[in-house]
């Protein structure tokens, strides 16, 4: 495959995938093999993806890093003509505060792009095995956080959230287990039998799952010493894979016709 993927004096923001490094993708990977400079997320980013860029590559880690201090290097970097990726976990649309960066680059007149990735919701579903959308059970899907040291609006604070059921797949808040178990159940839709699913570190080789229910996730957590790194998928879809699916897809019954296939006998 061929194509240019990266400019000169330009800034390519790319995720990283949630862990596994194949879970980057095609155009991501081409950015980082190109790159002159690369910032990445060293706390969340899988070091084995630095692997790809060439010898000459200027690498820094983020985690240390202030925004004035990660914009510095983006920008010097681009105004000099550099190749620059800032390689963020998942997807950087997601809890990756690009806004901001993407801001002082639109100040500076950097040009830049994204490049999308692989969330850990994704990769979580895929080491559970579960479609997290069912006919007949779930069709909405919400990706949430409790509030922590970053606030939440109280229009979403999660009690409001939990009031449409559906399934919910939860961020940054595997330390706060009790609360969020108090706050699913003040919704009155999830009961203390909704099943629940945490996933450690999805698609890492160290991954760790967890399941059980809203009456004793909380404690199965904390036995599993789970404190951080961790997705929580809650919903009734996660009985599927022990109890079947109760409705079939509309799009593959026999009966239902579309722009591409008609009915049977229709």
């Amino acid at each position: 495959m061929t194509g240019t993927t990266i400019q000169s004096g330009e800034v390519l923001f790319v995720g990283a995938g949630p862990g596994d490094p194949e879970l980057i993708t095609l155009k991501g990977l081409r950015a980082l093999q190109q790159a002159d400079l690369v910032v990445y997320a060293g706390s969340l980013v899988n070091p084995a993806l630095l692997d790809e860029c060439h010898k000459n590559c200027e690498i820094h880690d983020s985690a240390p890093l202030n925004l004035d201090q990660v914009l510095d290097i983006l920008i010097a970097g681009a105004k000099s003509g550099q190749r620059v990726v800032r390689l963020h976990t998942g997807d950087p649309a997601l809890y990756g505060a690009i806004q901001e960066q993407m801001e002082a680059l639109d100040a500076a007149d950097v040009l830049y792009r994204v490049i999308p990735g692989v969330t850990a919701t994704f990769a979580a579903a895929a080491s559970l095995k579960q479609e997290l959308t069912l006919p007949g059970v779930s069709q909405t899907l919400v990706l949430t956080r409790l509030a922590g040291r970053t606030p939440v609006p109280d229009a979403e604070a999660l009690r409001n959230i939990a009031r449409i059921g559906g399934t919910i797949c939860l961020y940054l808040s595997v330390a706060m287990m009790d609360k969020l178990v108090a706050e699913l159940l003040a919704g009155g839709i999830f009961t203390q039998q909704t099943p629940v699913a945490v996933v450690y570190r999805a698609s890492w080789p160290d991954e760790k799952i967890v399941e059980g229910t809203l009456a004793d996730i909380a404690e199965k957590v904390t036995e599993a010493s789970i404190t951080r790194q961790a997705l929580i998928l809650v919903g009734e879809v996660l009985k599927a894979r022990q109890q079947g699916v109760p409705e079939k897809s509309k799009l593959y019954d026999p009966g239902f016709a579309h722009g591409y296939r008609n009915s049977e006998g229709g």
